[in-house]
């Protein structure tokens, strides 16, 4: 008798649809699987032998086949158990003749029949939804992250044995999962907990504003960590197809369960700077998602730039201009998303107090070779480098006048509803991505900018990329000003965000 299963498999954060075939026929006892399998799959013959003989159900002396299609892609994970399971019962006639259509499984079973879960499961059951399946049967562990695509009847099974009572109809099911998302945490830290620093908090608006890169230099102490923790307060929340993009995301790197279901607010991941490449972009035998891609549509913040390892760096130049990041190994090829907001500190020299010559303690040679681990490539890739003065004991004292975290994001949700307008046809919603081919048709000067422009980029020493991206960082200061057309005072702080670079990078201080 002949079954078939509908199941799928990961890639990136993409599902491919996978079916899983079973027929039991006479002949020479014997239990045969085929499909370009992995060697986590190969071995679910023997799990899923011994799970059922477990779960009361006896594998007659006949030969059964498992095969799986489409067969020219590999298959890995331990997600098929369930399927090839529930295949052979069926095969076997343990399970209602159309009791397996329309219905997706996935699903690892341990020895003793019991569901395990498995990694993926929101990305799988929102692609079943969109082929057409309307019921799905998951390990009960995986059972609200399912439950996350709304109008799919989702059931979670502890057991095989659960599993082919829901498939037949018998016995008291208790197991269908409501639609259901969970109300997160209030945030506890503010930007009003920070006296002073009113420019460099101006600099952390702009950059949000428009999802721009943003470089936070100054000593120890300044303030450096304190703001960037506070970004993610003044972030305006993701819309619907943001949080699926970010869940998905969670989900395939098994992260999901931990923030109990839907991803509602913008990530915000800040690794050790011991991180390696790989921490970084991702990959292994079995591939997740790295640091950048679990930053996506939101923040990644790297603290003491200069001591991540320079090779760890290099790796972001090309996700930071494509926005996604593509991995080759030996099991094949895979694609990450990676559109995230980099927000980096360091400290101007290995003491932390250069250009003070009265503090700093730095040789020149020792100061070049300091800052000279952060490469003008990647540093062409940030848009706003902002400096922190040393604070005062007066500002350290806080007089209730400073600006609330939600005063500040008022104003950025202004600013990007500006933009969302803008870009309403386009591919894009903010500043920051707006295309180089582009920039004339959004960030349009006159003929008195066009000159000062010139100016600066002769003094500057800029790149077309910086210039690019001087002109993209006044698009979003005027329009935080609600300004149709760009203006010169936009420019001229857009390019004192640029500046730093002659006084730290070129020896300019």
């Amino acid at each position: 008798m002949y079954s078939i299963v509908s199941t799928a498999i990961i890639r990136g954060i993409r599902s491919i649809p996978i079916s899983v075939e079973a027929d039991v026929s006479d002949g020479l006892p014997m239990f045969e699987m085929v499909g370009f399998l992995a060697s986590e799959v190969k071995e679910s013959r023997e799990r899923v032998r011994t799970a059922l003989k477990n779960s009361g159900f006896v594998l007659p002396p006949k030969r059964i086949t498992v095969n799986f299609t489409p067969a020219n892609i590999r298959k890995s994970g331990s997600g098929f158990d369930l399927p090839i399971a529930l295949a052979v019962l069926a095969s076997l006639g343990h399970i209602k003749d159309g009791g397996l259509k329309g219905v997706f499984l996935i699903g690892e079973v341990g020895l003793n029949g019991r569901l395990q879960p498995v990694d993926g499961v929101l990305p799988m059951i929102a692609e079943a939804k969109e082929r057409g399946i309307g019921k799905c049967i998951v390990p009960a562990e995986n059972g609200r992250e399912a439950a996350l695509v709304s109008g799919m009847e989702v059931y979670a099974a502890g057991t095989i044995r659960e599993a082919v009572d829901i498939l037949n109809g018998t016995g008291k099911i208790h197991s269908k999962v409501p639609y259901y998302i969970e109300e997160t945490d209030r945030k506890t830290v503010d930007f009003s907990d920070i006296g002073g620093q009113k420019a460099v908090k101006r600099a952390c608006e702009v950059a949000v504003s428009g999802m721009h890169n943003l470089l936070l230099i100054g000593p120890p102490g300044a303030g450096k960590t304190m703001l960037a923790g506070r970004i993610p307060t003044i972030l305006p929340a993701p819309d619907k197809t943001e949080q699926m993009e970010i869940s998905k995301i969670y989900s395939v790197s098994g992260l999901l369960g931990r923030h109990g279901g839907w991803m509602r607010e913008r990530p915000f991941r800040a690794p050790h700077h011991t991180a390696t490449p790989q921490a970084l972009a991702g990959g292994g035998g079995v591939p997740k998602p790295g640091e950048i891609s679990l930053a996506h549509r939101g923040v990644l913040f790297l603290d003491e730039l200069p001591e991540f390892r320079k090779e760890t760096l290099e790796i972001l130049r090309e996700p930071m201009e494509e926005k996604k990041i593509s991995l080759a190994r030996l099991g094949g090829s895979c694609e990450y998303p990676a559109d995230f907001m980099l927000v980096a500190a360091m400290n101007p020299c290995k003491c932390g107090y250069y250009p003070d010559v009265q503090k700093c303690t730095c040789s020149r040679a020792a100061i070049e070779k300091y800052i000279g681990k952060i490469s003008r490539p990647l540093l062409d890739r940030i848009d706003i480098c902002a400096e922190l003065p040393q604070l005062g004991f007066g500002e350290l004292k806080k007089n209730g006048e400073e600006e609330t975290s939600a005063q500040i994001r008022a104003r950025v949700q202004r600013a990007r509803a500006i933009q969302r307008e803008r870009y309403r046809n386009e591919t894009f919603c903010c500043n920051s991505q707006i295309p180089a081919v582009r920039i004339s048709e959004f960030c349009s000067l006159d003929s008195q900018q066009e000159e000062y422009m010139e100016h600066m980029y002769e003094t500057l020493n800029l790149t077309a990329r910086s210039y690019h991206k001087i002109l993209k960082v006044a698009r979003t200061i005027a329009d935080m000003e609600q300004s149709e057309g760009i203006e010169l005072r936009h420019l001229n702080e857009a390019v004192c965000y640029r500046s730093i670079d002659k006084k730290f990078w070129e020896g300019g201080g």
